[in-house]
């Protein structure tokens, strides 16, 4: 039962299901394409990695102070995850992209080589996931989202 009374806890993982749920829509309004996939996958605004680590880091702001040593551990590991967010992770996702593109222009190629036409489809490409990082605009709305909810939602404790 203890468990349920963690404030930090609980709102880290509603600001997860939150970001990943408000995706779908945000995505629909910007580009009137419904995609329901978006909600379980990584990358796409607001990030969920940043807006858990918001919401975490600010539930143990409001509950042992911003002097104390967890609030410190905490914000430094929210930093280094949001900053990895929009550097290594979203390099990543660029390179996939560019891969893919290498490896359609090659299936492109050998198509009419031998045999390449018997095979099944699986067997002819695999991609690689492509949406793995975040803008930087991403990582701002997905920390405002979790710095927010924990706010709105401490008094409820």
């Amino acid at each position: 039962m203890a468990l349920l009374k963690n404030f930090p806890l609980i709102i880290s993982l509603f600001a997860i299901l939150f970001a990943q749920g408000i995706k779908v829509p945000i995505h629909y309004i910007a580009t009137k394409e419904f995609k329901p996939g978006l909600a379980f996958s990584t990358g796409g605004m607001p990030s969920s990695h940043s807006a858990a680590v918001a919401a975490v880091t600010t539930g143990i702001g409001i509950e042992h102070g911003l002097s104390s040593g967890i609030f410190a551990v905490s914000c430094i590991f929210s930093i280094i995850i949001m900053f990895d967010a929009t550097g290594i992770r979203r390099q990543a996702g660029e390179q996939a992209i560019v891969l893919n593109m290498l490896v359609k222009d090659f299936q492109y190629f050998v198509e009419e080589a031998k045999g390449w036409s018997k095979k099944k489809e699986y067997e002819k490409k695999q991609e690689l996931k492509e949406l793995l990082g975040h803008q930087p605009i991403e990582v701002f709305f997905g920390g405002l989202t979790g710095i927010v909810l924990a706010l709105l939602a401490y008094p409820l404790f």
